[in-house]
């Protein structure tokens, strides 16, 4: 859904002034209930601009609402935002007294960038296996329905997007299996019986709906990011750090859905991102991926630190007309969960 501010008229004719997306989505809200994951309606508020001539004239606030009344119509329990920590007008706009949201949610968004020459992925990981559409989506459903926040219920829709560049298996091995090679035998025999250590992520191509560009960085910036580029193309055994070329329009990819089970999850996560990043040589110029706040697969997880954003921050409110749970319970003053999972749709 978007909605549009518009001018009355005058000499200008009428013309848009401000403008909002959203979107209404069943996701599980990670409690845990004996039988089934808890799931919720939740209403997505993206988009949100206003022309600078027309700012503080209170158009934000109406646009919000609005949306906030079409969420329930539609059949929302909740709605959420997603902002900067350091963007103090969307704050004061959505926490302040007239619209009443909490800060919810604080994940981290890491970025590494693509090079000519190939990141080197953990050793014990002796596998990296495609899976297709079907066996991720029952692996996503068995394992982390209940426990990931946000997870939603049309995750087949997902994976099936054209946009869905796959989804992928990683397996770690202990020292005294080193030789052992891990076969993949389908979903059900894997769910049965798992390896110890293992984790799973699938891939997005923003490039195929929108592309960045970096400006404002001087002629010296971009010299010295060209010449990292030349150097690394030119002797690619020197795995040389080098800056891709930000300052034009490029493609990026989205890693989402990560996730893994055992002690050294962390390891196969970090082959995975390894491995996209290879991937992507040649068709994107970066990959992405965010994680909750306390995620432990993130300490592992390469990026640098100057391109990803640690400051994200996630506000929620309970719309009107909701009541808690008759356990008391209210997901939007609830305590974080170990994962988050971000719909790539709405990157």
């Amino acid at each position: 859904m978007v909605k549009v501010a518009e001018t009355s008229g005058g000499p200008g004719g009428r013309r848009i002034v401000g403008v909002i997306r959203g979107t209404v989505k069943p996701v599980a809200t990670g409690k845990h209930q004996s039988c089934a994951p808890a799931f919720a309606s939740v209403g997505y508020i993206l988009g949100l601009r206003v022309s600078p001539s027309h700012r503080r004239m209170g158009i934000a606030l109406e646009l919000v609402r609005r949306l906030e009344q079409w969420f329930a119509l539609r059949g929302a329990e909740y709605a959420y935002m997603a902002t900067e920590k350091s963007n103090e007008a969307s704050l004061r706009l959505f926490t302040g007294p007239k619209l009443g949201y909490s800060k919810f949610r604080t994940p981290s968004l890491l970025v590494h960038p693509v090079h000519a020459h190939r990141l080197r992925p953990p050793r014990r990981v002796t596998a990296l296996v495609p899976l297709d559409a079907l066996d991720a989506e029952k692996l996503y459903r068995r394992r982390f329905a209940r426990d990931v926040e946000f997870f939603p219920t049309d995750i087949g829709a997902v994976l099936g997007n054209t946009l869905s560049l796959g989804t992928f298996l990683a397996v770690v091995v202990g020292a005294e299996d080193a030789s052992k090679k891990f076969e993949w035998r389908g979903v059900e025999q894997f769910l049965a019986s798992p390896p110890a250590s293992w984790a799973v992520a699938s891939l997005w191509d923003c490039g195929g709906v929108f592309r960045l560009e970096m400006r404002g960085a001087s002629r010296a910036r971009r010299a010295l990011a060209a010449a990292s580029r030349a150097l690394d193309r030119a002797a690619k055994w020197m795995r040389v750090p080098s800056v891709p070329d930000f300052f034009r329009p490029f493609a990026g990819w989205f890693a989402y859905g990560l996730a893994g089970e055992g002690d050294e999850a962390p390891l196969a996560a970090k082959a995975l991102l390894a491995s996209f990043v290879n991937m992507a040589r040649g068709r994107a110029a970066a990959v992405a991926v965010e994680v909750a706040a306390c995620d432990p697969l993130r300490r592992r997880l390469p990026h640098w630190r100057r391109l990803s954003c640690t400051e994200d921050l996630w506000c929620m409110k309970r719309l009107w007309g909701g009541e808690d749970d008759v356990d008391g319970w209210d997901w939007a003053k609830s305590a974080p969960g170990l994962s988050i999972f971000v719909d790539p749709r709405e990157v």
